[in-house]
């Protein structure tokens, strides 16, 4: 216990990958399949591979192109050598006839594969071929000929397509008993890849008889004994092999969008290949967190189709690795990325909703660091924890007061990267992401023990950091809060931490208005900001609001009038020292309100005839009120928040009044149309 005071907790500790997923990730290297010889247009064996008028297609890395002209120096004083010595030229020749065996035998075997002999991914017996070129004609023969089930013409195509999406990487080096292509033209490119990741799925559907509609993995593993899936396994795994190379190298986001789509129509065949199926993951994962819009939502869909078919641990390593892009990326945010993380987070709490109970237990542990982070700071922020009698308790009786001073230095130090680490982005996001979480299933399912925790985690932050400099954390923390509240129908008392922002020191009337503050994009606000005309503007209007939200939660409850009571003592006391018309005139019209809806409350409560012990009547009090929409408290609730909408918007960018009277008509209908939607949703939720 000595030491728990100085345990360095990490956010991640727990979704940390194990060595057995790293393993996983490395996959052997792709190979040609075997053509037929005397099959028509099939083009002819060659030590490289050309792809002529690339204008269009992915340019060669720095990197690949250093290594390839290093092997190709290599290669040179290799062939001098042989030259030179007949003698070495015919141990060499041995050796790689060796190596060339071990090599086909390894890019046959996949856990437990048995190739096809007629499918080996090297034809041994076959001669070297005169050299051939791959034209847009060709192409479209052998389309046609593969729409007529011939996996001759199959194979080619494949063995093209593998070529197209190794471009770049190996352009010395093919195994010389290999069928390589010329491809003559980016037209042809094109077509290839178009192709094949358009109709290849429905191919390799149609010759193993299996539905379109089909995603259950049972269906591929069920096949696995069958001749037709002996003969087509190397097929289906050289095209998944190659797509995947393909993620690897191209950068054009409308080009993996696309990619990662047809993949996804093809994710039961990854049945069959684990350690292709790791390698998906990894990989989407990263397109998932790293890029936007579009890319970032396929990647996504590819991750969730992967946790839903193949469940069980493929689940764990998708909500392993997902969690982890998430802390990453997570780190840093600002104006610019804001929108992303949300994105990242929503799509996170989505990925864990098609496993509730598995996440649940991920949420515990995490949220039980959290907690502990917390628990440290609250320790060791307690000035008293640098007495005598601290000390003594925290470093045992032998100490003499030379060392007693340097671990209350390095104590200090402590407490300073203790408060940091929870004063991060970091820290705020994962706790952020399990808020929306327990709030989006909470009312299916039995998280009560998870959420009275969180509850207490979020209380603790907003304690720890009470000051005015930590007012956008102290926000946060409040609409946790109440998302929670709304979401499980639980009253949280939130009222007591709205009012705490109230008691800032305000400046006098008159001060600099000072620039707008985005607060969603800040934790801690500099020092000179606080003596701002726009932030005490900022305290009172959020106040104003995050007690409308609350009080609109329960402003239907048969309790609200003595759930405002107290808060309307404080807001009374606060209009009097109010230091400027505006503030007391929002401060006014909230009273007013709570004012109202307690006459209103109390009215219908002196009409029934239950006591408080009978729940289900108590519970039924004013539904049918509730769901019109029509009482006085939800109509300056809506006005409340179309007003703090628009104020996000002037904080996110309006700054011009010109900018502001251009904009002033569409924003007031766009904030009316979204606090509308957010009204009904959080109706119907509560119902």
């Amino acid at each position: 216990a000595k030491g728990e005071e100085f345990e360095d907790i990490s956010l991640d500790e727990i979704f940390t990958e194990d060595e057995s997923d790293r393993a996983q990730d490395a996959s052997d290297s792709d190979g040609f399949l075997s053509e037929d010889s005397s099959y028509p247009h099939v083009a002819k064996s060659q030590n490289e591979i050309h792809l002529e008028d690339n204008s269009d297609v992915m340019s060669l890395s720095v990197h690949n192109s250093e290594l390839h002209e290093e092997l190709a120096v290599q290669k040179k004083k290799l062939n001098r050598l042989k030259e030179k010595d007949p003698e070495f030229a015919k141990f060499l020749a041995t050796y790689e006839k060796g190596v060339e065996m071990f090599h086909d035998e390894m890019m046959g075997s996949d856990e437990d594969e048995t190739s096809n002999p007629s499918m080996q991914l090297v034809d041994e017996d076959s001669s070297v071929m005169k050299k051939g070129k791959v034209t847009n004609a060709v192409i479209n023969s052998w389309c046609e000929l593969v729409k007529k089930d011939s996996e001759s013409a199959l194979v080619s195509l494949l063995n093209v397509y593998r070529a197209a999406c190794h471009y770049g990487t190996e352009s010395i080096g093919v195994p010389e008993t290999a069928s390589c292509q010329i491809i003559q033209n980016s037209e042809t490119f094109c077509s290839i890849l178009m192709f094949m990741l358009c109709e290849v799925d429905n191919i390799f559907r149609g010759l193993l008889k299996i539905s379109s509609s089909s995603c259950k993995k049972e269906v591929i593993l069920g096949l696995k004994n069958t001749s037709k899936w002996k003969s087509l396994k190397p097929l289906i795994k050289s095209y998944l092999r190659s797509t995947l190379f393909l993620l690897n190298q191209v950068t054009d986001s409308e080009i993996l969008a696309f990619s990662l789509s047809r993949l996804r129509a093809s994710i039961i065949f990854f049945a069959a290949f684990p350690s292709l199926l790791h390698r998906l993951i990894k990989v989407t994962v990263h397109l998932w967190a790293s890029a936007d819009g579009v890319l970032s939502s396929c990647s996504f869909l590819v991750i969730q189709n992967v946790a839903v078919v193949f469940t069980s641990d493929f689940f764990d390593i998708c909500l392993r690795r997902t969690y982890m892009a998430y802390i990453v990326h997570s780190k840093v945010v600002d104006s610019i990325n804001t929108k992303h993380v949300q994105f990242l987070r929503n799509s996170f709490v989505e990925l864990c909703s098609v496993d509730v109970h598995k996440s649940c237990t991920k949420a515990l542990l995490s949220i039980q660091k959290l907690y502990n982070i917390l628990k440290q700071a609250l320790r060791t922020k307690n000035k008293e924890g640098l007495d005598g009698q601290k000390m003594h308790e925290c470093f045992g009786s032998q100490m003499n007061l030379a060392l007693q001073g340097s671990h209350a230095l390095l104590f200090i130090v402590y407490v300073q990267e203790a408060m940091k680490k929870i004063c991060s982005w970091q820290y705020i996001n994962c706790i952020d992401l399990w808020v929306m979480f327990i709030s989006a299933n909470v009312r299916d399912y039995e998280l009560h023990h998870i959420f009275y925790l969180i509850i207490q985690l979020i209380n603790g932050v907003a304690c720890l950091f009470p000051g005015p400099r930590y007012f956008p954390l102290r926000k946060k923390c409040i609409q946790w809060l109440n998302h929670l509240s709304n979401s499980s129908g639980i009253f949280i008392p939130v009222s007591s931490l709205v009012l705490d922002v109230l008691e800032y020191k305000m400046a006098k009337e008159g001060g600099k208005p000072g620039k707008i503050c985005n607060f969603s994009s800040v934790l801690k606000l500099p020092k000179h900001w606080l003596k701002s005309r726009n932030f005490q503007e900022e305290c009172v209007v959020s106040a104003v609001e995050l007690l409308s939200v609350h009080f609109s939660q329960w402003s239907y409850h048969i309790s609200f009038p003595e759930v405002a009571t107290i808060p309307l003592i404080f807001l009374r006391k606060f209009h009097e020292i109010a230091t400027t018309e505006n503030q007391r005139r929002m401060v006014k019209r909230l009273i007013d309100q709570m004012e109202q809806n307690i006459e209103f409350v109390q009215k219908k409560r002196d009409e029934v005839a239950f006591s408080p012990n009978e729940h289900q009547s108590v519970e039924s009090f004013l539904q049918l009120e509730k769901c019109s929409l029509n009482a006085p408290f939800t109509q300056y609730y809506r006005s409340v928040m179309q007003k703090a909408f628009s104020w996000n918007l002037d904080a996110n960018g309006i700054k011009s009044s010109l900018e502001h009277k251009k904009t002033k008509r569409k924003r007031g209908l766009l904030s009316k149309k979204v606090v509308n939607e957010s009204v009904n949703s959080e109706t119907e939720t509560q119902r």
